[in-house]
């Protein structure tokens, strides 16, 4: 699996975990791939073809051996954008419900990255979408 690959099959897992992918998930999947490279430079019918692989290898290995694949193929700075674009995706729908947090906290004990930094990363990730304006 190529780096690229990889950060997408991640981006994939962080919103079909929990095995519901709704229109929100898939917009705020796209929206995380989109502005970074490589995929700015691809076509919709590769982005297609993409995540067609994608599908089907969540579908046969299921998501946590995916994800296992998935973070051995990224160098550790990799892995940190990758943790914090995971956890943002799962944040997008505003519910963060057991099996989307057994993947975070699976992810962050596979990482290559310190267990503190791996923590700071959900942190802050958990503040920024939290709705402290809410009454």
């Amino acid at each position: 699996m190529t780096p690229e690959e990889a950060f997408a099959a991640i981006a994939l897992v962080a919103v079909a975990c929990d095995g519901v992918l709704d229109r929100e998930e898939a917009q705020a999947l796209r929206q995380q791939l989109e502005c970074r490279s490589p995929y700015q430079q691809r076509s919709e019918r590769e982005m297609g073809d993409l995540f067609d692989r994608l599908l089907t290898q969540l579908r046969n290995l299921g998501w946590q051996e995916l994800l296992r694949q998935a973070i051995s193929a990224l160098s550790q700075e990799q892995q940190e954008t990758a943790l914090a674009m995971a956890a943002q995706l799962v944040h997008c729908d505003r519910v963060v419900d057991a099996v989307e947090s057994e993947l975070l906290a699976t992810m962050a004990d596979q990482l290559s990255l310190p267990r503190e930094r791996s923590a700071q990363i959900l942190e802050v990730i958990t503040l920024l979408n939290r709705d402290s304006l809410a009454g």
